[in-house]
């Protein structure tokens, strides 16, 4: 027979173990409404050129599109960027080290445009490329990676493969 307090002790981790997986289920109901959220290439502008060491500065805007009712935000943008069909480099857009509340908010039904610093190097095999984009000529640029969408609950990667012509 088991004592009266050792049933208590025992009903109290009980509970605790099923408040836990409520938690669980609770925070992962909200993964299929993150996985809505879309992320569209706005625009490569031309920020600068510095010739001695063969280095533009392009600034890459994304436009995040919130139609659930589940206000989020954007923690990581990890993508390639391409033109003409050419890699052109890598770049990576991070506010993982702000607390969620100094984060820029997409909130239920709105957008929000992220802008990131991309630093283009010639490095002789994408000579063309570099040449033309500093010299201001029209390109097609295109853009594959993943974005981070974070809410107060949980968290969902989703890739990407934008273009912009």
């Amino acid at each position: 027979m088991i004592s009266r307090g050792r049933a208590v002790i025992l009903a109290c981790f009980a509970g605790l173990g099923l408040m836990m997986l409520y938690f669980v289920f609770y925070a992962n109901s909200f993964q299929p409404e993150l996985q809505q959220i879309k992320i569209n290439l706005v625009s490569v502008k031309l920020l600068d050129v510095d010739k001695i060491d063969k280095r533009a500065h392009l600034q890459v805007d994304y436009q995040l599109i919130n139609p659930t009712s589940v206000t989020t935000t954007i923690s990581t943008i990890n993508y390639d960027l391409y033109t003409n069909g050419k890699k052109i480099g890598e770049g990576h857009y991070s506010v993982e080290d702000i607390p969620m509340a100094g984060r820029p908010a997409l909130f239920p039904g709105s957008n929000v445009t992220v802008s990131d610093k991309f630093e283009l190097v010639d490095t002789g095999n994408i000579s063309d490329e570099y040449a033309a984009i500093t010299a201001g000529q029209p390109m097609k640029f295109e853009s594959k990676g993943q974005v981070t969408i974070e809410s107060a609950w949980t968290m969902v990667t989703n890739d990407f493969d934008l273009k912009l012509d």
